[in-house]
């Protein structure tokens, strides 16, 4: 999942805020970031890596994938990631009481209020985000487009991530209907509890790294 899906996610603290938007941007043994970070940004960045071993293993998600494979290879979740994102925004009101734009303006005051605790990189990178409102970013498919190409500009190698818009084009209606038969089943294990830290078994210290 992307950055607004695990903030939606996330328990409703400003630690596990925190926290599942920090697991993209540290690495490293859980124990070892206890050391710069409190307990609850801590379990919401156990919680991030959680969500997405579920999600890396779940039989739609997969499906999701297969759908572009041929055309994307290695980079499909990358795409499936940001498009599930694209389709929460398009059916956040079946997900959250909060108005998206209420949601996403409390996220912002948020990690400015907290920027000394971010890290670096996402301190530099921070003015960047809020000022182009990307997590907002993902509903538009010409917004979409520019978002493929930025990440496609953090590879070294060469990818066709700037023409992913059209492969979600391509299999649109499919990938719609797989997200909203996956997202509420995660929805349902995040609200039971079972990403929380003390039934982490393993998972919590990989990380994700397909960017």
């Amino acid at each position: 999942m992307n950055y607004l899906a695990h903030l939606l996610l996330a328990e409703p603290s400003s630690e596990s805020l925190i926290g599942n938007l920090l697991g993209d941007f540290v690495k490293g043994p859980l124990k070892e970031l206890e050391a710069c970070y409190s307990a609850g940004i801590v379990g919401g960045i156990a919680m991030h890596r959680q969500v997405d071993v579920f999600t890396d293993t779940h039989a739609i998600y997969r499906r999701s994938k297969r759908r572009i494979r041929d055309r994307y290879g290695l980079v499909s979740g990358i795409i499936i990631d940001v498009s599930y994102d694209h389709f929460l925004t398009n059916h956040w009101h079946s997900f959250s009481q909060d108005p998206l734009e209420s949601f996403i303006a409390k996220i912002y005051n948020l990690l400015r209020e907290n920027q000394a605790v971010l890290p670096e990189k996402l301190q530099q990178v921070l003015p960047k985000l809020i000022a182009e409102n990307w997590l907002a970013s993902y509903r538009d498919l010409a917004d979409l487009r520019l978002t493929f190409l930025r990440i496609s500009r953090r590879f070294k190698r060469e990818t066709n991530l700037a023409q992913a818009v059209d492969g979600l084009l391509d299999n649109y209606a499919e990938i719609e209907s797989d997200f909203l038969d996956f997202f509420p089943e995660l929805m349902a294990r995040a609200a039971s509890g079972d990403f929380s830290p003390e039934r982490a078994s393993g998972c919590g210290d990989t990380v994700r790294n397909n960017i």
